[in-house]
This record gives structure tokens, sequence and C-alpha cells, in this order.
């Protein structure tokens, strides 16, 4: 008899992808949904590198047959492509779970949970909760906007800075806008917005021809947030030698004497841990995170190579410093409704 056993659990050891009771375990297979380009969105960009390092320490050392599977689709910039796009995705019901990063999935995803109530999303720079299969995660871009905006009000000579984005949508409309608004004249009382629109993600002329107007004007800081736009801006701040504050990655190299700021999203850091508690059946379904400056995702960064811009005085970077460990301390809470 125990001779049968040992035989038994020998066989079930040997074939890992089926179980004793016949049935297939089936590997997991992860999606990643780029709406967007990859190369014209470090974003973007940054959530692809996170979930393939989550899947590669998840397959390293595991046989071919029993390692997590992944497939990264760009959606392009054209908007009204995604939902069908991801609809095709989900369609194909061999992904496990799909995740993608931007304020309007959560609208996208939530019908596609009904036609296919199998298929798990995470969704990052993203807030939905209440629905057991969307998991999401939000970076406070009331923190992020309001330090960009402070540290352009304190270099703002004219007291004129300026946003360019690529279209209007709520988060810019109801956070980033306000709260860079409210960063500017926290440094500056008096100091006034110049808002503007390229109309998409990716015409480079547009933002050059918009950010040289604004320049024209009297702006003398632009915060562009415009995907492959936001090379004509940079463009532009070169040619006339004013000042540039960056979202999300530290690009200090795009125009060393030009750019002022990075304050970054360490969406890679996030996108691997989601991916890597995911694949450990850690994932809780149906929440909606929050992270910001306290919990390490959001940072106004001083020290990487290139970020000492000497037009950037010793005294604006101790405000600065002051400010940020105020809003990770508590004694100033941005919060994001």
């Amino acid at each position: 008899m125990k001779k049968i056993v040992h035989i038994i659990a020998a066989a079930c050891m040997s074939f890992a992808v089926v179980s004793c009771s016949g049935k297939k375990t089936q590997p997991l297979s992860v999606a990643v949904f780029v709406p967007g380009i990859i190369a014209d969105s470090p974003i973007y960009a940054m959530l692809t590198d996170g979930v393939k390092e989550a899947v590669d320490s998840y397959n390293s050392g595991k046989p071919e047959n029993v390692q997590a599977k992944l497939n990264i689709l760009e959606a392009g910039t054209n908007q009204a492509e995604w939902s069908s796009k991801l609809t095709a995705l989900a369609a194909e019901g061999k992904y496990s779970v799909i995740i993608s990063s931007n304020p309007s999935l959560p609208e996208l995803v939530e019908p596609l949970t009904q036609q296919f109530p199998s298929q798990k999303f995470i969704l990052l720079d993203a807030y939905k909760a209440g629905n057991g299969s969307i998991a999401t995660v939000r970076y406070n871009q009331h923190e992020q906007s309001y330090l960009t905006g402070y540290m352009a009000g304190l270099m703002s000579q004219t007291h004129k800075i300026g946003l360019i984005t690529a279209q209007e949508y709520p988060v810019m409309n109801d956070v980033i806008l306000p709260g860079y608004k409210e960063g500017a004249q926290a440094a500056f009382q008096g100091t006034t917005v110049d808002f503007r629109i390229v109309g998409n993600w990716y015409d480079a002329s547009k933002g050059s021809e918009l950010a040289n107007a604004m320049y024209k004007s009297g702006v003398d800081v632009i915060l562009p947030i415009c995907g492959g736009a936001s090379q004509g801006v940079v463009s532009a701040a070169v040619e006339t030698g004013k000042y540039l504050a960056l979202f999300d990655t530290a690009a200090f190299d795009k125009a060393p004497g030009n750019i002022i700021s990075c304050t970054t999203l360490d969406q890679k850091k996030m996108s691997a841990e989601i991916t890597a508690s995911y694949l450990a059946g850690k994932t809780e379904w149906g929440t909606a995170k929050t992270v910001g400056v306290a919990e390490g995702y959001v940072n106004f960064v001083q020290d990487a190579p290139g970020s000492k811009n000497p037009a950037v005085t010793d005294d604006m970077r101790a405000k600065m410093t002051e400010t940020v460990e105020s809003i990770r301390t508590g004694k100033l809470v941005l919060q994001q409704n």
C-alpha cells in the first residue's frame, strides 16, 4: 500500500501542470495594456519595466511550463481606440490579469468586468473602489503638483508661470492645475498660471508654439504634461533661455541649464510591487489606495546627476527641503479627494 502511495505522489510531482484530480493547473499570464506609446512616456516605460522585473523574478528558477507569461500591448495615442483594444485584449480570455496605468481607465474597465467576469484588472495612477475584479493605486498628485508649483513660484522673476497639457481631464482640472497654482502662490502670493492645451499627446510643433507664446508673454517657468509634445516645450525653453519644471521622472539631462526641478513618481517600484503581490496571490481586490511623499512614491529630486542647476539658489533649495519634509511628516497635509 505504501508503495502505491509513493508512486502516486511521485507522479503528481513529476507533472507540475497537472493535478492528481486530472485538472490542468494553468500558469499565470500577465498582460500590460499601455494606453499610449512607451517611447513617448516615461511613466509607461516605468510601468512595463516594473512589471517585467517582477515577472522575471517570479520565474527565476522555475521550470518553463510553470513560469508566468508576459505580453505588452501599446494601444497608441488615439484614445478613441483604447476601449476597443482593451475589450479585445480581455476577450482573448488568456490573461489572468491585465495591468495598466491611467486615470481614465476605471471608466473603460468597469463595463468589462461585467462582460468578462473572470478577468482581473490592476490599474495604477487610477482610483476605483468596490469592484471585486479591480484593484487600483493612485499617486497623490496634489502633493506632486504643489511641490512643482512651489519650486516654480520660488524661481519665477515675473511671477507668471505656465502649464501646458495635452488635453483636459478630471485629474488635470481638479487636482494638478489647482495644486500647481496653490504651490506657486504659497511661494509668492499673487503668482499667476497660464494654462494651455496642445489637443493631443504627440504634436511637438504645437508644444513649441504654445511654449514660445507663453515665454513671450512673460511666463518664465513652464510645467509640460503633454507626452511627446513636451519635446517641443523643451526646445522652446532652450532657445529662449527660460525654465522648465518637470513631472514624473528625473530628466535633468534633457536640458541641464533650463530644468529647475523634477517631481517624480516611482511607478517602476509600484508596478513591480503590485505585480509581485499579484503573482504571490496577495492582491486585495476591490481596493483603492493613495500613496505619496510619506510612502516614498512621490519625490522632489534634489540629488540626482545634473540636478544642481546654478540658477536655483541655496535659499530655494532649503525652502524646498523644508516643504517636502513638512509633507512627509504630516505637518502640511495635501489630500487628494
